[in-house]
């Protein structure tokens, strides 16, 4: 710390000091020596050791011979680098925070107990008083999420396997199908391991089991209802070949409803971004998890049905299926009597629900809730880091009151090492909050979030803004879109005061549309500066340089480097700066004296314009264009109706300059991208399904029959979200996509069956009416399985439910009324549009 009144009286100046130290701080390398058979590396080691080594450094012999040390021109101490940021925790005061940074592609579970291992042998070693105490701990979630997926998974495991034992009428047929399930995991399993697909909340608990075992229940109905047929007839034919033809009737429609289900996965592998992280491992999951329960239906299934179906076969029908046939033969009669009304019917229920469908609120993903909470606390872009530290210390204080918080700890700016950096007016708060099934006071997290900003409002006044959000959900935001809120507006322009004024014009607007909270427009300026701008003509006539003037400002605080001192591994910058009396007003600055080369001492205010200005506190740019950012989180309402009404606001009220242009990011700009790829390849997938009902059937008659399950699908998927209130999300999209091959599957079976029975001989009314009755129990059977294994998600309220529930709820609501097209509709259809060699069927005449 050099003193400018000791720098006058020697006559130094700052560049004196700085290449006297640099002169004296280095080593260097000679080349070798050789001595006989062997070679000396020659080095010169001038590296300072310990502070004495600086003190000692000679900068100036006077004309006595007395030289003159850095010691005498200020003092040589152990200082610390310009702090910029802080932590404080729960209204005590700083700490020292650490973050672990997880690798790309490494698995956050596993890393974070490699943490904790090491944390724990690290605590052995500190010194007495000091600990370390993790305040924010990831894997928390992920428990509680893959607790979620465990229940989930079992649950509808059980409900699976209850329908089973419950509707198939043979209990070692029932148990039989049950196998398919651990199996096609364990084979889903391997090929995860080889595909490097990670089991997560989305990948395994998507999976419905009912989907995976609908080959096999199939398989398994057919061959039983023979054998028992078989056994009835008293047929003198071997088992086994009773058993190799019925699994032959039933194999091929079981190959193509199977493949026409993985077919409509192939559009989610399409989505990318963060959708794409979140649904194609839980795409390719169920791909390898059907093409298991597949292989197995074709070989490990009739192989098993040979061994436990030898002897005598019991095929008692469940009372299910006998009440389910009362009703369904009348009803099966009274639409094909009346199918003009009820196809009119039918046709009006699509074509409403088509009406409902683009009123649905839309959202990206359902917000998952975390458990804890991240709250932005935005300062004045002026204050210091002592006043920062002392407005999050009063909101610990006011937040520690609540019962439902466990600890909250805040940090302000940039950390020593810039992983997270911030300016120091941005401070997270980091609210940890206890099991919301501990709260006394039984409120809703919401709730909570209301009761906090409304307590920080009043206590905390020296604060601009406060926006709540979740740790991850925030991280997430701020990667994908650089902004921390749901919806962000960009604006793009050259000018900053053009964009600050417009940026708060913008806020102004959004800020009155419903629904919008913790709005909030990019600090750009208002950061004071105390700028010292050289005066060219009045250095040019003391002969200074720019240099000069800019050494001696870079030195009054943040110092100038002069080098490095070692210390073992350790090494530490070696910095000229001016005691700390020559920094603290303005006026002191003024009169800091700048030498020329002649000798004489000039006040830096004679050389230079010094002023105190308000600066941009930060520019921020995007495709090289300058731009600010206004933000806003959307509560109680969804984002696509949103953005649209602030589009149509925007668009009214705003005018923008030339070359000034708006952009819309945040989760509705995911939202609109994956939706916009899944308009693409959803309908090639559908066509691709098409195709092989094609293929399959020979017919594009009987292949649009079948085609006719996916509108009729989609009906049930639109009204189930409708009651249960839930908006349009991916989640929602991905479900509507899962159930158009569920849709289709049954429609393979039951038409599949009647063709069976018309090649008998039967006529087309015939084999209608045999057809329906003998499928109605395979037929409810694959919709009861695969609807009730997604009941647990449908239902479910732990962490991370929030995802699955639409998905779920997409499918079940879909595949009633696709079922009841399969068992009613479809076969009124077949028997209107297909004819017998002797005439035309008349349902009317014949119903």
């Amino acid at each position: 710390r050099l003193s400018p009144e000791k720098l006058q009286s020697y006559g130094l100046t700052l560049r004196d000091v700085f290449e006297a130290v640099t002169r004296n701080n280095g080593t260097v390398g000679g080349g070798f020596i050789k001595k006989g058979a062997e070679q000396y590396l020659l080095r010169g080691v001038g590296l300072v050791e310990k502070m004495g080594d600086i003190s000692n450094i000679v900068v100036k012999t006077g004309r006595e011979g007395v030289p003159v040390y850095v010691k005498d021109l200020g003092e040589i101490v152990i200082g610390q680098s310009i702090r910029q940021g802080a932590v404080s925790t729960d209204g005590e005061g700083e700490i020292v925070s650490g973050m672990a940074i997880m690798l790309k592609g490494e698995n956050s579970r596993t890393v974070v107990e490699r943490v904790k291992d090491r944390v724990e042998e690290i605590r052995k070693t500190l010194p007495e008083g000091v600990t370390i105490e993790p305040f924010y701990d990831r894997t928390e979630l992920v428990k509680r999420a893959i607790s979620t997926v465990q229940t989930n998974l079992v649950e509808g495991a059980l409900l699976v396997i209850f329908v089973l034992l419950l509707l198939l009428g043979n209990w070692r047929g029932a148990l039989l199908v049950a196998t398919i399930i651990p199996l096609s995991m364990l084979f889903a399993a391997i090929l995860m391991r080889i595909f490097n697909v990670s089991g997560n909340l989305m990948s395994l608990g998507a999976l419905d089991f009912g989907l995976i075992v609908d080959g096999a229940v199939v398989m398994v109905e057919n061959v039983v209802r023979r054998r028992a047929e078989a056994q009835h007839e008293n047929s003198r034919e071997p088992a086994e070949r009773t058993i190799l033809e019925a699994c032959q009737e039933v194999a091929r429609p079981v190959v193509f409803a199977v493949a026409i289900i993985g077919i409509v996965y192939l559009p989610i592998l399409s989505l990318r971004g963060i959708e794409g992280k979140m649904f194609v491992p839980m795409a390719l999951t169920v791909i390898f998890a059907l093409l298991g329960s597949l292989i197995l239906s074709l070989t490990y299934v009739p192989a098993m049905l040979a061994l436990i179906l030898r002897g005598n076969v019991s095929e008692k029908e469940s009372f299910l299926i006998r009440w389910a046939k009362q009703f369904y033969k009348p009803s099966l009669a009274f639409v094909m009597k009346f199918r003009s009304q009820v196809l009119a019917l039918a046709v009006s229920l699509v074509l409403i629900s088509g009406a409902i469908f683009p009123y649905l609120v839309g959202e990206f993903i359902p917000r998952l809730d975390e458990g804890d909470i991240l709250i932005e606390a935005i300062l004045l872009p002026s204050v210091s880091l002592d006043q920062a530290m002392k407005a999050t210390t009063e909101v610990e204080k006011s937040l520690a009151v609540f019962p439902e918080v466990k600890t909250v700890v805040s940090k302000c700016g940039a950390p020593a090492v810039a992983t997270d950096s911030m300016s120091l007016n941005q401070c997270d708060v980091f609210v940890m909050l206890n099991p919301i099934e501990d709260w006394e006071s039984r409120l809703t997290k919401e709730e909570l979030i209301e009761k906090m900003s409304e307590k920080l409002e009043t206590e905390v006044p020296g604060v601009a803004s406060f926006g709540f959000m979740q740790p991850i959900e925030m991280r997430v935001n701020e990667l994908i879109a650089g902004t921390r809120g749901d919806v962000a507006i960009k604006l793009f322009g050259d000018d900053l005061d053009i964009l600050a004024t417009k940026g708060e014009e913008i806020e102004r607007f959004l800020a009155e549309i419903p629904g919008a909270e913790e709005t909030k427009a990019e600090v750009t300026t208002g950061l004071p500066q105390l700028e010292v701008k050289p005066d060219r003509e009045a250095i040019a006539r003391y002969g200074l340089n720019v240099e000069d003037v800019n050494d001696l400002v870079e030195s009054i605080f943040a110092g100038k480097k002069a080098g490095q001192v070692f210390e073992g591994e350790q090494r530490f910058d070696l910095v000229l700066r001016l005691d700390e009396n020559a920094s603290q007003t303005v006026e002191t600055v003024k009169n800091l004296l700048v030498v020329a080369p002649n000798g004489q001492r000039v006040p830096l205010s004679q050389v230079a314009e010094i002023s105190l200005v308000d600066g941009p506190a930060q520019v921020s740019r995007e495709d090289t264009r300058r731009r600010i950012v206004v933000s806003t989180n959307v509560r109680n309402r969804d984002i696509a109706s949103f953005v649209e009404e602030a589009k149509q606001k925007i668009e009214k009220e705003v005018s923008l300059p030339p070359g000034y242009y708006l952009t819309w990011g945040g989760a509705f700009e995911n939202l609109e991208r994956a939706t916009g790829t899944l308009l693409i390849v959803v309908p090639i997938a559908l066509f691709l399904i098409f195709v092989m009902l094609f293929s399959t059937f020979g017919s594009a008659k009987q292949a649009l029959l079948i085609y006719t399950g996916i509108p009729f699908a989609i009906v049930g998927g639109v009204f189930a979200l409708l009651l249960r209130g839930m908006p349009f999300s991916i989640s929602a999209g991905v479900g509507f996509i899962a159930l158009f091959g569920v849709a289709v599957l049954n429609g393979v079976v039951m038409v599949s069956y009647i063709n069976y029975l018309r090649n008998e001989g039967k006529t087309v009314l015939e084999a209608v009416k045999e057809g329906a009755e003998t499928r109605l129990r395979p037929v409810l059977m694959t919709a009861l399985v695969a609807s009730l294994g997604f009941i647990p998600m449908a239902i479910a309220t732990s962490a991370g439910a929030e995802v699955q529930r639409p998905l779920a709820t997409v499918v079940i609501g879909g595949l009633i009324t696709s079922t009841l097209l399969t068992l009613l509709i479809l076969p009124t259809l077949y028997a209107w549009v297909e004819k017998d060699p002797k005439g035309i069927f008349d349902g009317e005449n014949n119903g």
